[in-house]
């Protein structure tokens, strides 16, 4: 059987047992278990607020959305992305008729914070830093200049399930005004496709439960849950359908008990790589400060053949990925061509590794073996 790159492994009686409950309970939607998983993740990373959606990317469309509302930001204003990201991150400025602007990548594929203040313009509203691959990057710096500049925060935090500096959820650091968090199907805490924001204020922490709810100023549970059904509501926003569910919540809950147990197991898996590979010097292995607690969903080498190596793997049986295309490369993101050469340059020599809790030592070893065969 080939080896896959990104492969969930879920607990499955206990995820099944979860969604018993909420079938038997004829409570599928929003509600019971997704207040559940809310709770559980506050007490977990140490949010203060916490709100269940079905992904990571109307997250991000309503961190900005609420941002843009409640600070007076106009079409065409810009918020500084990096370009090394699932496109969803930038979809989401886009979706408000805000602007990307580019900054360039360090060498932990993050963003560049010396080049992020080079991008600050009188039309820059906010700074969206992505965790690539779960690492923290320079977070602390782009913090700094944030508040020099009076900036807003948004910590894409779709790989950051479980990372930690100190003991500490970086999305909880003073100066991050929201966190989103994914939960999709192949994520270190995976479910079929859900995800968490978590704003540091009470304000947009309750316009996200409306504004995911249809606009809609109590949720049907909200209106349920005293024994006696309330029908009536008010619409105080045009809002949307971005909730999240029981049933995604029961089999988050149940992979939440197991989240650092696993990051720990990928992290051993990191360090075999980082050995196997660190004496091959066409390898560039990509670091991650603070690494005894990063969650590592994935991990990337820099090298010379990539699509070479990409075939010649998948021959062995060995599935292997790419993580990311320069967004700049998309033709709706074509307008940000050239900002960010280093980008440019390293997302065509990226290579993904097989890394999840399937994988052997065996495994590993084997990849390990070929990758320095062919490279």
């Amino acid at each position: 059987m080939a080896i896959q790159v990104l492969k969930p492994k879920f607990h499955v009686e206990e995820c099944l047992e979860g969604v018993r409950e909420c079938l038997e309970k004829g409570w599928t939607g929003m509600g019971f278990k997704t207040v559940e998983m809310e709770e559980e993740w506050k007490k977990y990373t140490g949010h203060k607020y916490a709100y269940y959606l079905n992904s990571n990317t109307v997250g991000l469309h309503l961190a900005v959305k609420i941002l843009k509302m409640n600070n007076g930001w106009a079409d065409g204003d810009e918020i500084i992305s990096t370009p090394i990201t699932f496109v969803s991150t930038n979809l989401a400025i886009a979706y408000e008729n805000m602007k990307p602007v580019f900054a360039d990548v360090d060498d932990y594929l993050c963003m560049d914070p010396v080049d992020v203040e080079k991008k600050i313009t009188p039309k820059t509203k906010a700074v969206i830093f992505v965790g690539y691959g779960g690492r923290v990057g320079q977070l602390d710096k782009i913090i700094e200049i944030c508040k020099k500049h009076n900036l807003k925060l948004i910590l894409d935090a779709a790989h950051m399930s479980g990372t930690k500096v100190n003991g500490v959820c970086p999305g909880t650091w003073d100066g991050v005004d929201v966190t989103v968090y994914s939960f999709q199907a192949v994520k270190n805490l995976a479910t079929g496709d859900s995800g968490m924001i978590c704003w540091a204020d009470e304000k947009s922490a309750e316009m996200t439960r409306m504004l995911a709810w249809c606009g809609i100023n109590k949720d049907t549970y909200a209106r349920s849950n005293k024994g006696t059904y309330a029908w009536k509501y008010d619409v105080d926003y045009i809002g949307y359908k971005y909730n999240g569910n029981a049933i995604m919540a029961a089999i988050a809950l149940t992979q939440l008990k197991y989240l650092d147990e696993e990051n720990a197991r990928r992290r051993q898996i990191v360090n075999m790589y980082n050995e196997g590979f660190k004496n091959n010097p066409k390898i560039k292995i990509i670091p991650a400060p603070h690494a005894d607690e990063c969650s590592y969903h994935l991990y990337e080498l820099i090298v010379p053949n990539r699509e070479e190596l990409l075939n010649k793997l998948s021959d062995d049986g060995i599935n292997c990925g790419v993580h990311y295309r320069d967004n700049t490369e998309y033709s709706v993101f074509a307008f940000g061509d050239g900002q960010a050469p280093k980008a440019r340059e390293v997302s065509q020599h990226l290579i993904t590794m097989p890394l999840h809790m399937w994988l052997t030592d065996d495994d590993v070893k084997t990849i390990i073996e070929k990758v320095n065969q062919y490279v």
